[in-house]
């Protein structure tokens, strides 16, 4: 089988190619402190945890440096996340990791604190599906507005949206 590439056609393509995969690279290096601290893998520090930390520290080195009882002061931050936190940032080895994160070129903003908004202190909880918003868009408009979105219907839910 012969396969005919036109002259130049085949070595564009490639690096058109090759510049999109390093500009994603490069954009998927700039993120957020809550985000970062989510993919670091915190036992008990999921989505929310991770938000509320990033809240009350300035800097991933600042948690690095935080005690039981300052991160206990945290309202919504227990003493089994606490100590899950302390755990895992206290082993040499998750340090290294942070540090060589942040030596490729990881780069984070630390988000504005909402307090005061509308929805400040309220829990919501979407089922079903949406037809005006998709479902990031609906939880972003919640946290921007001081709420926040549960994963599941508990008694510290405030509203439950039901879509179709």
């Amino acid at each position: 089988m012969i396969v005919l590439i036109p002259v130049g056609l085949g070595v564009h393509k490639e690096e058109k190619s090759s510049d999109n995969l390093i500009a994603a690279i490069e954009k998927s290096k700039q993120t957020t402190l809550a985000r970062l601290i989510f993919a670091l893998g915190i036992r008990h520090v999921g989505e929310h945890v991770a938000q509320v930390l990033a809240q009350n520290f300035s800097s991933i080195e600042d948690l690095e440096d935080a005690d039981l009882d300052s991160l206990t002061s945290i309202n919504e931050i227990g003493p089994k996340v606490a100590e899950s936190i302390r755990a895992f940032l206290g082993e040499d080895g998750n340090r290294k990791v942070i540090r060589e994160l942040l030596e490729t070129g990881i780069r984070y903003g630390k988000p504005a604190k909402r307090a005061g908004g509308k929805l400040d202190g309220k829990v919501f909880v979407f089922t079903g599906a949406l037809s005006e918003l998709k479902r990031g868009d609906a939880k972003r408009m919640v946290e921007e507005l001081g709420g926040r979105v549960a994963s599941g219907v508990s008694k510290k839910v405030d509203y439950v949206v039901v879509g179709e």
